[in-house]
């Protein structure tokens, strides 16, 4: 049975689902979901790229932000755990470049939580020496250290809302084909928007992302002491609730092609929206994780010294031309066209309030 069968037939004997659970279906079923199917996701054979694709020097960067950080928590027993590693390939990098430092590495062990048994194998065939895999982060011993995450926040299930004198949330039906039916919105969504004090206009449509929220909370209790890295594309309140972003932020990706449909090939495309940084550090905030900054991927990258990191890597390239090429390309891929879009996002719990490299602009 396909995947949009089985929500057909959800439907038929529950009624209307929100989109919320329709998301959650089309992306995480346990057989047919897309980040659970055996189709490649993420390269030049997939469906979108990541920053850890298009250079090793992406990881090596967010590596010595977390030298940085083992430093200013004493150079004490060091765990980075990282949500949704894709591939494995960021934390291949970012490993291979703290493997330098014999000091950090021989007290360091690297956690993965990941929801995809099929992600699950295509990671554990590069990644041996000191990763570990788990469920969630409450399977994880005493965390001292980095959560990271690139990349994961926005493809959590969210809830779409439209604002029509009151604020409506869109369920999905069907009736020849999946169709929206909107209803009152439940008390969680118009609270917040009441929290960021925002009024939406009439016909305005959004998202509304909760399980960031229930995700940052799970994360705080289970963090005793360090940093949470959180890499995503998003903005501020005042970026997603302005006019222009009238329509929303949902996208969907198949094959490198955007769309925003996400009723067709269901289990095949990726579906994501926009991150509310705004919201994120709000709710980082009550929940013990204390903002340090947060800037762009450019700056972030800047700040760490990849220029420099590139400059070295050229010099000691026997082509050297054919090096500064790939450079050329990977700092427009990681600095301009990604870079600009995507927000780094750094708090922390316990640790000595200090300004972080990757911040200082």
């Amino acid at each position: 049975m396909v995947l949009a069968e089985i929500i057909r037939e959800r439907i038929a004997a529950e009624g209307p689902i929100s989109f919320h659970d329709f998301m959650e279906m089309a992306l995480y079923h346990p057989q047919l979901g897309y980040y659970n199917s055996v189709q490649n996701k993420i390269g030049a054979d997939g469906d979108f790229y990541t920053s850890a694709n298009l250079s090793a020097s992406f990881g090596a960067m967010i590596g010595r932000q977390i030298e940085e950080m083992w430093e200013i928590l004493g150079r004490k027993p060091f765990t980075i755990v990282e949500y949704g590693a894709g591939t494995g390939l960021l934390c291949h990098d970012i490993m291979l470049y703290l493997k330098d430092n014999s000091d950090l590495y021989d007290c360091l062990r690297y956690c993965i939580i990941e929801k995809s048994t099929q992600m699950q194998e295509i990671e554990k065939k590069h990644l041996h020496e000191k990763v570990s895999w788990y469920d969630s982060i409450k399977d994880i011993p005493i965390i001292n250290g980095c959560v990271l995450s690139n990349e994961l926040v926005d493809n959590f299930a969210i809830h779409q809302v439209v604002m029509q004198d009151i604020l409506k949330e869109v369920y999905v039906d069907y009736r020849d084909g999946f169709k929206e039916v909107l209803v009152p919105a439940k008390k969680e969504l118009v609270d917040y928007f009441k929290t960021l004090l925002i009024q939406l206009p009439d016909g305005f449509r959004t998202e509304v992302n909760l399980e960031l929220k229930e995700w940052t909370i799970e994360v705080s209790q289970h963090l005793k002491n360090g940093y949470v890295i959180t890499i995503d594309y998003g903005g501020c309140s005042s970026d997603l609730y302005a006019i222009h972003r009238s329509s929303g932020t949902l996208l969907c990706y198949n094959k490198h092609q955007k769309n925003d449909n996400p009723f067709q090939l269901i289990g095949s495309q990726d579906i994501t929206s926009h991150v509310n940084f705004t919201a994120l550090t709000n709710w980082g905030n009550e929940n013990g994780l204390e903002t340090c900054g947060i800037t762009n991927q450019t700056h972030f990258l800047t700040a760490m010294g990849i220029k420099e990191y590139h400059n070295e890597i050229i010099n000691n390239h026997e082509n050297n031309s054919q090096a500064k090429i790939h450079e050329s390309y990977i700092n427009y891929s990681l600095l301009m066209s990604m870079g600009l879009k995507f927000k780094v996002l750094i708090q922390r719990k316990g640790a000595v309030q200090k300004l972080l490299k990757g911040l200082n602009l």
